[in-house]
């Protein structure tokens, strides 16, 4: 029997590109990217503004002051926002999908584990990773506390309610994950829509006031800004750099949406309408600086504040929805590429693969944002803990972006490090005003990234002793060979499935099955599944088939970082005349082992216990290849590492 057909070697060209959406598609992708893309970046003109002039930074409020700070805003979203991520950070996609776990397997080579400088790229890679589930936790607890803040400003008699009532929206919030994002994904939009044309209706309101702040756009203004305000003033960045806080989200959504809806949007609304109301909150201190205390509010009417308030409210439900999405689509990816232990995952759309609801995850965010309420208090000073996170990413960002332009696009080196270094060096400045922050709440973001950095490393190099003390105990599949022709065992109907990670080697199942009950069935399947470095792995070059000979086959499955392994659904695609199977008759053997800490080399012996409390508290491998229980044969041992 010769091999299959359908056999993949290593280096298989990628995907080719989409055709760019056109007409209606496009008018539809852009619209539902202003629901999930922009909705931290949307939501900032709440808070912004009002951090800048906080009287603790010792910024006074004057035209001169208020003009600095517009113009620090102005060209921090033109540079960061338009020119670093939409010009150029958009085009590094890994095929088609974006945000930093995919740019840093973009950048790896496909060897496993990376070695050199390209093992302290991933690690970057993997912290800026961490960092993004600190910012995670914060957004949600900030923009909806900002929003019902809101209440305040309209009567005191709030005051006292606005955390409880911040406390029951972010429950519900999170209760809602549950039932996915199809339902309300289609509202999200609309409604961002709506949201954006009211930010500049707004701002048109309180511009009229005061036109002089158009004279923002020159950025003489955030130069003398520096000059005259010195050391308060690069404290101020730090509060500037707010306005930027959903860029890393606008490049992991790129996946969702593509990079021309996601441009369009940028461009046609989303910045027009944020430019706009920030001048109009400028145009606001400038007549009135007692309005400081909650410009984005005072700007509106009295007749409009509740209505303004409940729709400030559900932006930022909006806001929050994307970042817990994404908090759940990087969980998925850290799985599959091997760096967090198998867990729960529930898809909740039959035909979009990115809508899924992760429950131990969803739980975690939640008690963290109602925590973070609780301590905090006001959304003031949980901006004080925002940003910090932010900003390490976006610099991990920039270095992995620099490594695309010289290995994979071949720029030259001197223009590489300009683009990279002008970025790098805007990266710095904030990164720097931010770290004033660590003593006042920044330390959250910083130490829920270190634990989640030190959690995924732990979980990867565990996985890979604890798959070195099992080969230790297996055979080559020749020896095996050698052994099934020298000593032939009784072999009974039916096929087995015996799953091991190891190709080349004898799955440790299958010794335990020979040596305990010294039968083999007619037909065997060696089966192997591997995550490429890939989003997603077309069907026809999901399954390599070879015949090893005496009924025993090797069948590697191969999936792309953003998928679901489904083995029944992948085995099911090769029942053809030249392979029949039945997978409703199929018998898996996997092995179960119980990880021991010990004192072999490998790992500090405090690593090495808390792999094995992850190990034991992981989804099984059953369940998480999708396994039908009752087909399933599990064989353990205790394995020290």
């Amino acid at each position: 029997m010769s091999k299959m057909s359908n056999r993949l070697h290593a280096g298989t060209a990628e995907l080719p590109p989409p055709p760019p959406p056109k007409g209606r598609y496009l008018a539809t992708l852009t619209l539902a990217a202003l629901g999930i893309v922009y909705g931290d970046l949307g939501t900032s003109p709440l808070y912004a503004v009002r951090e800048s002039f906080l009287p603790e930074h010792g910024v006074a409020v004057t035209p001169e002051n208020i003009l600095g700070v517009l113009s620090l805003i102005v060209w921090a979203l033109i540079l960061i926002i338009s020119v670093k991520y939409i010009v150029f950070v958009l085009r590094a996609d890994n095929q088609g999908e974006g945000g930093i776990l995919a740019l840093t397997s973009l950048v790896l080579p496909n060897s496993s584990p990376p070695q050199g400088r390209y093992r302290l790229l991933m690690l970057l890679g993997l912290f800026g990773t961490a960092l993004v589930y600190g910012d995670g936790m914060i957004t949600p607890a900030i923009s909806v506390l900002s929003a019902v803040e809101g209440l305040g400003v309209a009567t005191p008699f709030f005051e006292p309610y606005i955390v409880p009532i911040t406390i029951v929206i972010l429950v519900i919030l999170f209760m809602f994950q549950r039932r996915g994002t199809a339902q309300i994904g289609r509202v999200f939009g609309p409604v961002m829509v709506v949201w954006f044309l009211v930010l500049a209706g707004l701002g048109i309101l309180n511009i009229l006031k005061a036109p002089m702040v158009f004279g923002a756009f020159n950025p003489y203004h955030a130069v003398t800004f520096f000059l005259a305000n010195g050391w308060h003033g690069f404290v101020v960045l730090g509060s500037v750099f707010l306005v930027l806080t959903g860029g890393e989200a606008l490049y992991a959504d790129m996946g969702h949406f593509g990079r021309r809806p996601i441009t369009l949007a940028w461009f046609a609304l989303v910045l027009p309408a944020l430019l706009i109301n920030y001048f109009g909150q400028g145009a606001l201190l400038i007549v009135d600086p007692a309005a400081a205390a909650n410009p984005f509010f005072r700007m509106a009417p009295a007749w409009a504040l509740y209505p303004l308030v409940g729709l400030s409210a559900v932006a930022a439900v909006i806001a929050s929805q994307a970042l817990i999405s994404g908090a759940f689509s990087l969980t998925m990816q850290a799985i599959q590429l091997g760096y967090a232990p198998r867990t729960q995952i529930d898809h909740t759309s039959a035909s979009e693969i990115g809508q899924i609801y992760i429950p131990g995850i969803n739980m975690g965010l939640m008690l963290a944002c109602i925590g973070l309420v609780l301590g905090f208090g006001s959304s003031s000073k949980l901006a004080a803990a925002y940003g910090v996170a932010v900003t390490l990413t976006m610099a991990v960002t920039t270095i992995l972006f620099y490594v695309v332009m010289r290995e994979k696009w071949h720029w030259n080196l001197p223009l590489s490090l300009l683009v990279a270094g002008g970025f790098l060096a805007i990266d710095v400045a904030f990164m720097g005003a931010n770290l004033l922050k660590v003593f006042h709440g920044g330390w959250f973001p910083l130490v829920i990234g270190a634990a989640v950095f030190t959690l995924l490393t732990t979980w990867k190099k565990g996985r890979r002793i604890l798959a070195q003390r099992v080969s230790e105990r297996t055979q080559p599949l020749t020896d095996l060979f050698r052994r099934l022709e020298a000593d032939p065992p009784v072999r009974v109907a039916g096929t087995a499935v015996f799953m091991y990670s190891q190709a080349d080697s004898t799955p440790p199942a299958l010794m335990h099955n020979l040596r305990h009950n010294g039968v083999l069935h007619k037909r065997v399947f060696f089966l192997s599944v591997k995550t490429r470095r890939v989003p997603f792995v077309p069907l026809e070059e999901r399954s390599i088939v070879e015949p090893l000979g005496q009924g025993i086959f090797q069948i590697k499955l191969q999936y792309g970082f953003m998928e679901a392994v489904n083995v029944p659904e992948a085995l099911a695609a090769l029942n053809r005349h030249d392979l029949p199977l039945d997978p409703a008759t199929l018998i898996y053997f996997l092995g179960r082992e119980t990880v021991l800490a010990s004192n072999r080399p490998g790992m500090a012996i405090w690593r090495e216990r808390l792999f094995s409390v992850m190990s034991s508290n992981a989804r099984s491998a059953a369940s998480f290849f999708c396994l039908p229980p009752d087909q399933v044969v599990e064989l353990g041992a205790q394995i020290e590492i």
